[in-house]
C-alpha cells in the first residue's frame, strides 16, 4: 500500500523532530517518517497555529470599536473604548450562551458562540445577530434573549462590496447567475445571452436592461484571455440608478482550443484568446445605462482597449462616479500599456472630455489608484514620473497640476483615506522608515497641498491600519515574516494610545516549529541590496552541508517572497526545506515594491534577464557566507512565471543550475495573453528575416544548452497558460536530443486543483533524488487538513 501523511500526537512529532538525520541515510532511501515531519509543516496541517494577534475593528458612532478576538479556548467579542484606554468584554458571554440555549433551542458554549458579527442598540444594552436563517437580540448582561425576526444582511444572499472587478458583488440568489448588488441593496445585476439584466431583490422579478448584445459582442462580460466567468463587470452608481460598464467586441479575435481527456471522444474547450501581434485584439465599448428606463448612452469616444492601469483584466477602479451620478471619470490605457489618459463623461449625453495624457517611456500602471475630488473637482493621480510611485493633485477642469502630494524615497502603496473638507490624505508607503527592510508598509497623514507629513507607524514591520471614521484614532497591526502580529490603538498623531492584541505562537513553536530568515544579498551589479526569505530544516546543523533550492517568481507583477507580513506557512518552502535543503526565495530587479528603475530593470528583455542574473548573484552571495550551503548543488523551481524563469536558468546557466522544475511555465510570450506581452515585452516587431523581438526571449530557443536535470509540468486544461507553451520546449529538447522528465497533469487547469498535492510529491521526489542522491519514499501520499498534535488518519 502506499505510504500516506498521518498527523501525529504532540508527542510523537516532537520524537519525529528529534530523529537523527543519519537514519534517513540507511539504503540511500528517505524514509516515510521524514515526509511526514515535512508534511505536518504546510499550512493546511498547522491547525490554530496562532492564537490572537487580529482585530477587525467595528467602529461605533461615538469613537468605540468592537472586534471578535480568537482565545485559546475559542473566541470572545472585545469592546474597546480608546479615549479610556479600556478593553472589555462586549457582553456577558456566560449568561448570553445560557439564555440564547434556552430560546434558540441549541445548545450554545459561551467560548464557541455560533455567530461572527454583532450589532450594538443605541442605549449599547442589547446586541443582535444572526443564527442561522433566524435573528435574535440578547441583553449584553445576558438577562435574556429574544427571537428578532429572521436573519438580516449576508444571510439572505444580499453579499457586500467585493469581487475582482470592482462594483458591489453579491450571491447567486437562488442558484442563478452571480449578482453585481446596487449600493441600495435593491437590485442585482448580471449577465444572460450576452446581455445585461437586473433582478429585484425582494420580489425576484427581472428584466433586461439591454437587448442588442450577440455572441463574442456582449454587455460586462468577463471572457477575455484567461480571465473568464459569468459574472458582470460593472460599477452602479452611488444612486443605484446608473451602471458604467462597456460592450466587449471580441468577435473577430482569435481563438484557443484545448481538448478534455476522457474515454471516447475528447471535448472541444474554445474561446477568445488574443495574442501578441494579433491584429484584432479585445475592444470595449464604453456605455452607462439608465436602470429604470433601459437607456443606453454610448460614450462619445472611440473603443478602449482591453487594458486597465493595473493588472490583466478590466478594473472598475478605472472609472470613478461623480455623488450625484451625473459624471464619470474613467482611465483609457493604450494597447502598449504606455498612455493613460484620464476622461469625464456626461452620463446624460455621452459627452466626453479629455483631462489629461501621461506616458512613460516603458510601462504605466496605477499601484494605488485614483481618486476624484468631486467637490473640489480635483483629482489625485498616481505616478512614477521621478523614479517612486508618487500621489499629484491636478484640476480636474483644466488638467493642470496643482501640486505634488507625496515625495521622497519609497513607492506609496495604498490611499487608506481622503478627507476632503480637512484637505487630508492618509497613505501607505513602502521604505520610507530608516533602518528597516524596504518591502515593509508603513503609514502616514499628510496635507493635499504635500505639507505636514506625519509618520504614524513607527514599529519596525509590515503595516495594516483601520482608521476610525472621525480619523482620531487608528488600529495598527504590524508584523515581519520572522515574528508575530501585534495589535496597537494609536492617535492621529501616531502616538500609542494602548496595545490590544499579540499573538500568541507557541503552538507553532510546541511542534518545533522555527521562523524563515530574512536575508539580504547583492544583485549582479555587486551594488544594489535585494531581500528575500530563507529557509532551512528545524533541526539544522551548521556542521553539514545543504543543496539550495530557489523558489522563484520574477514578476515583473509581483516577486518571490510575497507578503513580508507574518505567516505560519508559506506554501510548502519550510516543507521542502525539511527535507534537508536550503530553500530561498530573492526578490530581483525587475520586480515591484520599489524604485520605477529597479522593477523596469529587464524590461523588454523578458527571457535574457529574467531576473536569472540576479538569482544566481544572490544564491552566490549567501554561499560564500554560509559554509553550510553547497553551491555546487543549486537547483530552481517555480510556477507560471516561476516555470518561465526555471526553464530559462536551466538553459542560460547551465553550468550553475543542477536541477530545475518548472511548472505550467509561460515560456514564450507569443503564446500567452497579449495584455502580459505586450506590457512588460513592448508591442511585437517583426524582423525581415521572419523572427521578431519576442524569439530571443523564448526559452525553446535556448532549449538545447540543457545539461541538468529538469523536470516540466503543466496542466492539459491550463486556460491561464494554455499547455502548449510547455510543448514548445519539449519539442526543442527532443530535436535537440537532450534528456528531460515531463508530467502533464489530464484535465487539470493552471493551479493542478486535486492534483495539486500530488505534483508537491513530485517535486520533493525530484529534488530528493537529484540533489539528495535519495530515493524518495515510494508512491507516498500528501495529505493535508490533518491537524499537528491530533490523531492518526
Amino acid at each position: 500500500m502506499p505510504a500516506s501523511s498521518r498527523p501525529l500526537s504532540l508527542a510523537a512529532f516532537a520524537m519525529l523532530f528529534a530523529l537523527p538525520t543519519c537514519m534517513a541515510a540507511q539504503s540511500g532511501r528517505m524514509t516515510a517518517a521524514e515526509y511526514d515531519r515535512a508534511v505536518n509543516l504546510l499550512g493546511p496541517n498547522l491547525t490554530n497555529p496562532v492564537i490572537g494577534g487580529a482585530v477587525t475593528a467595528n467602529w461605533l458612532a461615538d469613537g468605540r470599536f468592537w472586534y471578535r478576538a480568537t482565545t485559546t479556548s475559542g473566541s470572545e467579542f472585545r469592546l474597546v473604548t480608546p479615549s479610556a484606554k479600556r478593553v472589555q468584554p462586549a457582553f456577558n458571554h456566560a449568561t448570553l450562551a445560557v439564555a440564547l440555549t434556552a430560546v434558540s433551542g441549541t445548545t450554545v458554549s459561551a467560548t464557541q458562540l455560533p455567530f461572527q458579527s454583532i450589532d450594538f442598540s443605541a442605549r449599547m444594552d442589547s446586541v443582535s445577530f444572526n443564527l442561522g436563517t433566524r435573528r435574535f437580540r440578547c441583553d449584553v448582561k445576558g438577562a435574556g434573549c429574544v427571537a428578532a425576526g429572521n436573519a438580516t444582511g449576508a444571510a439572505l444572499g444580499r453579499g457586500g462590496r467585493g469581487g475582482r472587478g470592482g462594483g458591489v458583488g453579491g450571491g447567486r440568489g437562488n442558484g442563478g447567475p452571480p449578482l453585481n448588488v446596487s449600493p441600495d441593496g435593491r437590485l442585482g445585476a448580471f449577465i444572460r445571452d450576452w446581455n445585461l439584466w437586473v433582478r429585484d431583490m425582494s420580489s425576484g422579478q427581472e428584466r433586461a436592461l439591454t437587448t442588442d448584445g450577440i455572441r463574442d459582442f456582449g454587455y460586462a462580460t468577463d471572457n477575455a484571455g484567461w480571465a473568464s466567468s459569468d459574472r458582470a463587470i460593472l460599477l452602479w452608481s452611488p444612486d443605484s440608478r446608473k451602471i458604467a460598464t462597456q460592450q466587449q467586441d471580441e468577435r473577430s479575435v482569435g481563438e484557443m482550443h484545448m481538448l478534455s481527456t476522457a474515454v471516447g471522444r475528447p471535448a472541444l474547450r474554445s474561446w477568445k484568446y488574443p495574442l501578441p501581434g494579433d491584429s484584432v485584439v479585445a475592444m470595449v465599448h464604453r456605455v452607462i445605462i439608465e436602470v429604470e428606463s433601459g437607456r443606453t448612452v454610448r460614450l462619445q469616444m472611440p473603443p478602449d482597449f482591453h487594458r486597465a492601469t493595473l493588472g490583466d483584466n478590466l478594473s472598475m477602479g478605472d472609472y470613478n462616479w461623480s455623488p450625484d451620478g451625473s459624471r464619470l471619470a474613467l482611465v483609457s490605457t493604450s494597447r502598449d500599456h504606455k498612455d493613460a489618459v484620464l476622461k469625464v463623461a456626461d452620463a446624460a449625453t455621452g459627452a466626453v472630455r479629455t483631462v489629461f495624457k501621461e506616458t512613460e517611456e516603458t510601462h504605466f500602471e496605477s499601484r494605488t489608484g485614483w481618486r476624484v475630488l468631486w467637490s473640489t473637482n480635483e483629482v489625485l493621480w498616481y505616478s512614477q514620473r521621478d523614479d517612486w510611485g508618487q500621489l499629484y493633485l491636478y484640476d480636474l477642469a483644466t488638467g493642470s497640476l496643482k501640486n505634488q502630494v507625496t515625495s521622497g524615497e519609497g513607492p506609496v502603496t495604498d490611499i487608506a483615506r481622503i478627507d476632503e473638507k480637512a484637505r487630508t490624505l492618509w497613505f501607505g508607503a513602502n521604505g520610507r522608515e530608516p533602518g528597516q527592510d524596504p518591502y515593509f508598509r508603513h503609514y502616514y497623514r499628510t496635507g493635499l497641498d504635500g505639507k505636514g507629513v506625519v509618520s504614524l507607524t513607527p514599529d519596525d514591520g509590515t503595516h495594516d491600519v483601520q482608521l476610525s471614521p472621525d480619523g482620531k484614532y487608528l488600529v495598527d497591526t504590524y508584523s515581519t515574516p520572522d515574528t508575530p502580529p501585534v495589535v496597537t490603538v494609536r492617535d492621529a498623531s501616531g502616538k500609542l494610545v494602548m496595545p490590544l492584541e499579540k499573538a500568541d505562537i507557541g503552538p507553532l513553536i510546541a511542534v518545533g516549529w522555527k521562523p524563515p530568515i530574512p536575508i539580504t544579498v547583492k544583485a549582479a551589479d555587486g551594488k544594489t541590496d535585494l531581500y528575500g526569505l530563507m529557509f532551512r530544516p528545524t533541526n539544522f546543523d551548521s556542521t553539514k552541508k545543504y543543496p539550495i533550492i530557489n523558489n522563484a517568481y520574477p514578476g515583473p507583477q509581483s516577486g518571490s517572497t510575497g507578503s513580508r507580513s507574518f505567516t505560519a506557512a508559506r506554501g510548502d518552502r519550510q516543507a521542502l526545506a525539511e527535507l534537508g535543503f536550503i530553500v530561498v526565495t530573492i526578490d530581483g530587479r525587475g520586480t515591484p515594491g520599489r524604485s520605477k528603475s529597479f522593477h523596469d530593470a529587464y524590461y523588454g528583455a523578458m527571457g535574457r534577464d529574467n531576473t536569472i542574473p540576479d538569482q544566481v548573484a544572490g544564491m552566490q552571495d549567501l554561499a560564500r557566507r554560509h559554509a553550510w550551503i553547497d553551491i555546487d548543488k543549486a537547483a530552481m523551481w517555480g510556477h507560471s512565471g516561476g516555470g518561465f524563469i526555471t526553464a530559462g536558468a536551466m538553459f542560460r546557466y547551465p553550468d550553475f543550475f543542477k536541477v530545475g522544475i518548472a511548472e505550467s511555465g509561460n515560456h514564450d510570450q507569443r503564446n500567452y495573453e497579449d495584455d502580459w506581452g505586450e506590457r512588460y515585452q513592448g508591442l511585437l516587431v517583426r524582423n525581415p528575416d521572419g523572427t521578431d523581438n519576442y524569439t530571443v526571449e523564448a526559452n525553446q530557443s535556448l532549449a538545447k544548452n540543457l545539461k541538468g536535470k529538469l523536470l516540466l509540468a503543466h496542466g492539459t486544461l491550463d486556460n491561464n497558460v494554455p499547455p502548449g507553451s510547455t510543448e514548445l520546449v519539449v519539442d526543442a529538447l527532443i530535436k535537440a536530443n537532450r534528456d528531460f522528465d515531463l508530467l502533464m497533469i489530464p484535465n487539470a487547469a493552471h493551479g493542478y486543483g486535486a492534483a495539486g498535492n500530488y505534483m508537491m510529491r513530485r517535486r520533493w521526489d525530484y529534488f530528493v533524488r537529484w540533489l539528495l542522491d535519495k530515493e524518495p519514499p515510494k508512491d507516498y501520499e500528501i495529505r493535508t487538513g490533518g491537524r499537528v498534535g491530533g490523531p492518526a488518519q
